[in-house]
């Protein structure tokens, strides 16, 4: 990391000896202004503390400060003074001043409140860059694609972002839709307050509560001391739940009422805490269908979706597959250090071809396989996994004769779902088989948009 840059402004040289053994050159910059000409050509955005004696002759530290802060308002000064002039102090003080310390100061006392300073700064200009990187990254504009399918998916999840509603994002496995949930808080009215990111499936169903909704002291076997949950903990600010289908009915029924109530009751408490969350949730499942079923409440369902967001398979916007290609090439050449600037012709023919079942992230893992395995400039056709390379030999070469026979209906089906936009009586008619027994192929071999 770079020196810390301290600085001082006094006319007596025997401050400046005392700083210079307080603050070691090997630690830290110092510069040292005697006037108020010399503070000004000295002084820049990029120093990290002023300290300022308010006795300067021919005008005073205060004037000092009023002149420094019109081209740096975000200037953090602490003044020196003496006895009498601690008016003056409070005066700096109610014009933006940090602190002031008293001559004839304690040099510890001094250089901590100066390591403070220097390190709210540093945290405050980190914030301030990694909020930037955060607006850049989940921008609109950064979101790779110029399909018809993602710019009407954009143009909803443009207009959700403005609203406090919940959001629904559906879509198959692979399509982005945490990125998505990010661009709607990062373009939100809460993306200065809290975000926390949580997938259902991967917490054990005895933790989830207390994760959620937290627990006070002796509330269970381990529990010695209170603990905030989630909801606690991103209160004014955005939760998204991945795999939502996976709630157990018990959960379920506790976020149900934390959406309509907006409180939440943390384990081993009576007592009731009011909390402000805006909910988004994400699902690769159809929830009307575990709604159908009894495995999902049909009220939470209606709850959670009043804003619905469907994110197009990979397959259904392939124009999108160059940019993207290129932008992983870009990224994880980088990373790893590889001299690769192009994607061979026959290579991206493969690319195009294939219908990434896995989705982007499937693409996003094939370009990072080949970076890796690539010896040449360009991508090519050898680097590539053989399930691209040979899809169907690859599919009805797997499994029994069983198993191949599944694969093959399930290809049929969802060949036959696409060409109809997925309107199951149309789908069923061109297929020759009754509505219900598709309903019942697609349960089966699980099959869902």
């Amino acid at each position: 990391m770079s020196k810390h840059t301290i600085h001082l402004v006094d006319d007596e040289s025997i401050i400046h000896d005392i700083f210079k053994r307080i603050f070691k050159a090997d630690e830290y910059d110092l510069i040292i202004s005697e006037n108020m000409s010399q503070a000004k050509a000295n002084h820049s955005p990029d120093i990290d503390v002023v300290i300022m004696d308010l006795m300067i002759p021919g005008t005073n530290g205060i004037e000092i400060f009023k002149e420094l802060k019109k081209s740096d308002p975000e200037i953090k000064v602490i003044f020196l003074t003496a006895f009498g002039t601690i008016e003056s102090a409070i005066e700096a003080i109610k014009l933006g001043a940090l602190d002031y310390v008293q001559k004839p100061f304690n040099n510890v006392e001094l250089e901590h409140k100066i390591k403070r300073v220097i390190k709210e700064k540093r945290t405050n200009k980190e914030n301030k860059q990694l909020k930037k990187t955060l607006n850049e990254r989940f921008s609109f504009k950064s979101i790779i694609g110029r399909s018809a399918a993602l710019k009407k998916t954009l143009d909803i999840v443009e207009s959700v972002s403005k609203s406090e509603s919940t959001v629904l994002i559906t879509g198959e496995s692979g399509t982005g839709k945490e990125l998505i949930a990010k661009a709607i808080y990062q373009n939100s009215s809460r993306k200065n307050n809290p975000f926390f990111s949580f997938n259902s499936s991967n917490i054990p169903t005895t933790l989830f509560e207390s994760i959620l909704f937290g627990y006070r002291k002796g509330a269970f076997t381990g529990a010695d001391s209170d603990k905030k949950g989630i909801f606690e903990e991103a209160d004014t600010g955005t939760i998204f739940f991945d795999e939502i289908a996976t709630l157990t009915p018990e959960t379920q029924t506790k976020i149900l009422r934390v959406l309509q109530e907006k409180e939440i009751q943390p384990l081993g408490s009576n007592k009731i805490l009011k909390v402000d969350v805006r909910v988004i949730v994400a699902t690769n499942v159809d929830l009307k269908t575990k709604v159908d079923s009894n495995e999902f409440r049909d009220d939470l369902y209606y709850r959670l979706n009043i804003l619905n967001i469907h994110l197009p398979p990979l397959r259904a916007r392939k124009e999108d597959i160059t940019l993207l290609a290129e932008h992983f090439l870009s990224k994880f050449a980088k990373e790893n250090n590889k001299d690769i600037h192009g994607i061979d012709q026959k290579y991206m023919k493969y690319l195009m071809d294939y219908n990434w079942p896995g989705n982007i992230r499937e693409l996003e893992n094939t370009i990072l396989r080949s970076i890796i395995l690539s010896t040449s400039g360009n991508l090519m056709p050898e680097t590539l996994p053989e399930e691209i390379l040979n899809p169907g030999q690859v599919e009805m070469d797997t499994g029994n004769f069983y198993e191949r026979v599944d694969m093959y209906k399930r290809e049929l089906i969802l060949d036959s779902l696409e060409k109809n936009n997925w309107v199951q009586k149309s789908a069923s008619q061109s297929l020759g088989i009754k509505p219900t027994t598709l309903s019942e192929l697609m349960k089966r071999l699980n099959i869902q948009r």
